[in-house]
């Protein structure tokens, strides 16, 4: 049997790390290319369970190398791209934009020029046998900016980023429409809210708060901790991605969130909760205890939450875990990492 081969970028980090085994579990008949660079989130070793796998084949390498990403379409005749790889943490993207740019938008424009000389012969014309081809892009709620108290973003919603992070993010969204309404790729855009769940980078929020509570260190919250985000377990957001991939109209956009809006305070205590259950101390003191305010991050959006009304009206996606569930699962994993991995 002939398999399908598909491009995954940043298939290393959290989200495509996540995705990748759940995907090679569900589809036999697909083979997937990971193009990862490497950087600081992404590690070979969050993919070890399929690294045996026939249908699974790893690339070290940056989608802004175009001679590279073309050779790669040409060796195994690349018939999907699911494209993941982004630089992505906000403190970074302040300290040092470039990168941002860089990665975000120039690697977005090299991977779809690419697949457009590859695909199509011309504006709206597919060579033959390429017309099932399509192009998936991941992205964030936070090229919508931030909400006041009330209101949800959805598709309609101005894009208004505000940080390098985000606009570099806003651009690729761009990018990625004007080659479906310029040249006819078969194109599709996800914007997902803030997720969790195993595998995510040390320095994020959660497996933040959950490291340092377990070190017995000061666990740091910006500013107030009244920022809120909608919370989405990652399994959850790899659901989505395949319906939008597998049966979303090309053209679209379709944002995925989780419906569970929750501020920082909320988080780092329900955290600590958690953990003086699973993991107690032995002085038998409470990890909140170790929370501190620290001064906020610059220009640091008060609240996203997302509507997904699209994605579950018309694809059928429906989350499997809320929060209560979800954070439970994730600690459990951190707990075996931080302490017997």
């Amino acid at each position: 049997m002939k398999r399908q081969s598909i491009l995954v970028t940043g298939g290393a980090g959290f989200i495509g790390s996540n995705f990748i085994p759940y995907f090679l579990g569900k589809y036999p008949a697909y083979r997937l290319i990971n193009l990862d660079l490497l950087t600081y989130a992404g590690e070979v070793a969050n993919l070890v369970e399929v690294s045996s796998d026939p249908r699974y084949c790893f690339v070290e390498g940056d989608i802004c190398d175009r001679v590279l990403v073309r050779s790669l379409f040409e060796q195994y005749d690349i018939r999907g791209v699911i494209h993941f790889a982004a630089e992505s943490h906000v403190d970074n993207s302040i300290a040092n934009p470039s990168v941002f740019i860089q990665t975000n938008i120039t690697g977005t424009f090299t991977l779809l020029d690419v697949a457009y000389g590859y695909w199509m012969e011309k504006p709206f014309v597919y060579r033959e046998g390429y017309a099932g081809c399509r192009f998936h892009h991941i992205s964030t709620d936070e090229v919508y900016g931030t909400l006041g108290e009330e209101g949800l973003f959805n598709e309609q919603t101005p894009y208004a980023p505000n940080s390098p992070y985000s606009a570099s993010k806003a651009s690729s969204d761009m990018i990625v429409r004007s080659y479906y309404h310029t040249y006819g790729m078969n194109s599709t855009i996800t914007n997902c809210s803030n997720n969790y769940g195993p595998k995510q980078h040390d320095e994020k929020l959660i497996p933040t708060i959950i490291r340092k509570a377990l070190r017995g260190e000061s666990i740091p919250i910006y500013g107030d901790g009244k920022n809120i985000r909608d919370w989405l377990y990652v399994l959850d957001h790899c659901r989505g991605i395949d319906l939008v991939y597998h049966d979303g109209v090309a053209g679209e956009v379709y944002n995925i969130g989780g419906r569970n809006e929750r501020d920082n305070n909320t988080i780092a205590h329900t955290i600590c909760e958690i953990l003086d259950r699973l993991h107690p101390k032995a002085s038998m003191k409470q990890y909140a205890d170790q929370i501190v305010y620290v001064q906020d991050r610059a220009g640091h959006d008060r609240r996203y939450a997302i509507d997904a009304t699209k994605l579950e009206e018309q694809l059928g996606w429906v989350a499997q875990e809320n929060f209560e569930s979800g954070i439970v699962k994730t600690i459990e994993w951190y707990l075996k990492k931080y302490l017997h991995g």
